[in-house]
């Protein structure tokens, strides 16, 4: 069941939030094995957390309680949840307990969730596989010899597996959207500022959200996590109405452009080709206009601006640098060769460049369409399949992975994959809408209205 409606059923008392756990930390404890989605487990702390809620379910004492109390959620390894580790899939940082949670993890908190545990990441979350030295191998539910993709690779797992009706993860790059099409999920990166950690991290190119199997648990999750922070150093416009009331609302015409054309310069395979066609037959026959015009192109100043930014992955943390993986000692290094004025110029250059692309949007057209990926979610270990490789290698190879969606981390603009098709191979393939900057709404409805022509919420991977 969805998230929306295991929170129904515990709040009823049609199933008790203990059970609904169990049935959670046996899934866990029968397919984790085969593809190490999880890599942190409190299960004594969260059956202590569920038999107070059914305790005070039973007492009638429901007036607090969050609107997911009970529904168990696991929070990706890049977040600090209170008492426990964050390792970021590193042996170059400390297993000390964590003193508080990130605000997303305290809003989700806030809202219910029962935390049960962590999902695996790539080392600080820096490739779109999620395979690390301190972590392993994440596989893919669909088929384990393929990634799940990353960096929230384990929350696309765990969520395709069955194992929680969502998870939490984040997206720098394309973090939520990459493993959402990879495993056949709903994955909105939402707009700069909407949702927003402790600290901008990567000068706000990323941001957090959730991974689900239907949209109407990304738009009430989304939220939950979306209360303005008075602290905050700038704070998205607010919603007209909650997302949540999107879902199913009607939604007039619009004008869709389709585009196989990436600022990575990626070519796209014929699955992901197919998938994009067969999503703008769908919009087309639902009363939008799809064309094919050209886009206005982004400066190519973008790219080496965002790989500056990009090399700072790690700053923040304390660590061993020499404990680093090959790809994020290099980063690292080439960032600490970086002089604070190339750094600054690398952000206003984004900025910069962001303006004209942006400008396109609620102009030329409403939404832009495109694939997710440009390949197929390639197998485990295809990118660090050479030990003896330069260390730069493995981002200019993941190229293909986020040629579609790291553009829309700079722009800030929200962007959502939606899993419209299987490959041949039985792989799912995701398609990409983006929207014009806080218009999460627009995107909301028009998923809504994909999701009853596909059914995708119906599917479910082969090992479950």
């Amino acid at each position: 069941p969805s998230a929306v409606t295991t929170a129904r059923r515990i709040r009823d008392a049609e199933v008790s939030a203990t059970e609904v756990l169990e049935e959670h930390l046996a899934t866990v404890d029968r397919l984790n094995p085969q593809i190490n989605a999880v890599c942190y487990r409190d299960d004594e702390g969260a059956r202590a957390s569920a038999r107070e809620l059914d305790d005070a379910i039973a007492a009638g004492r429901t007036g607090g309680l969050g609107p997911f109390a009970g529904v168990p959620m696991l929070i990706k390894d890049l977040n600090h949840v209170r008492g426990w580790p964050t390792t970021y899939g590193s042996r170059a940082v400390s297993e000390d307990p964590q003193p508080a949670d990130n605000r997303p993890v305290a809003l989700l908190r806030d809202a219910g969730f029962l935390f049960t545990g962590k999902t695996a990441t790539p080392e600080f979350g820096s490739v779109p596989v999620t395979e690390s030295a301190r972590l392993g191998e994440t596989r893919n539910p669909w088929n384990t010899d393929h990634t799940p993709g990353g960096s929230s690779g384990g929350a696309g797992a765990a969520v395709a597996a069955g194992m929680v009706p969502a998870a939490h993860g984040s997206d720098g790059g394309g973090s939520i959207r990459i493993p959402s099409s990879c495993n056949g999920l709903v994955g909105m990166k939402p707009s700069r500022h909407r949702v927003v950690n402790d600290s901008y991290n990567m000068g706000g190119v990323s941001t957090q959200g959730i991974l689900t199997t239907d949209v109407a648990d990304t738009a009430a999750i989304l939220d939950v996590m979306s209360v303005p922070d008075r602290g905050a150093w700038a704070i998205a416009p607010p919603l007209d109405r909650p997302l949540a009331e999107e879902v199913g609302a009607p939604q007039a015409s619009l004008r869709i452009r389709m585009s196989f054309d990436s600022v990575l310069g990626s070519e796209v395979s014929d699955e992901c080709r197919e998938a994009t066609q067969i999503a703008a037959a769908a919009l087309e026959d639902l009363g939008h206009t799809v064309d094919t015009d050209p886009l206005v192109t982004p400066d190519p100043a973008l790219v080496p601006a965002f790989l500056t930014t990009w090399s700072a992955i790690t700053a923040g943390t304390p660590l061993d640098v020499d404990l680093l993986e090959p790809h994020n000692k290099a980063a690292r290094l080439d960032a600490e060769a970086t002089s604070a004025i190339t750094y600054a110029e690398g952000l206003l250059e984004l900025q910069r460049t962001s303006r004209a692309y942006v400008a396109q949007f609620g102009s030329d057209f409403d939404l832009l369409l495109s694939p997710t990926l440009a390949i197929e979610p390639p197998k485990v270990g295809w990118l660090f399949a050479d030990p003896d490789q330069d260390p730069r290698t493995p981002l200019a190879m993941a190229t293909p992975m986020a040629a579609f969606t790291a553009l829309f981390n700079v722009t800030g603009q929200p962007a959502i994959s939606l899993p419209v098709h299987q490959s041949v191979s039985g792989l799912p393939v995701g398609i990409q809408l983006a929207g014009s900057p806080f218009d999460e709404a627009t995107l909301i409805r028009v998923a809504s209205q994909l999701e009853e022509v596909f059914g995708w919420q119906n599917k479910t991977a082969p090992l479950r």
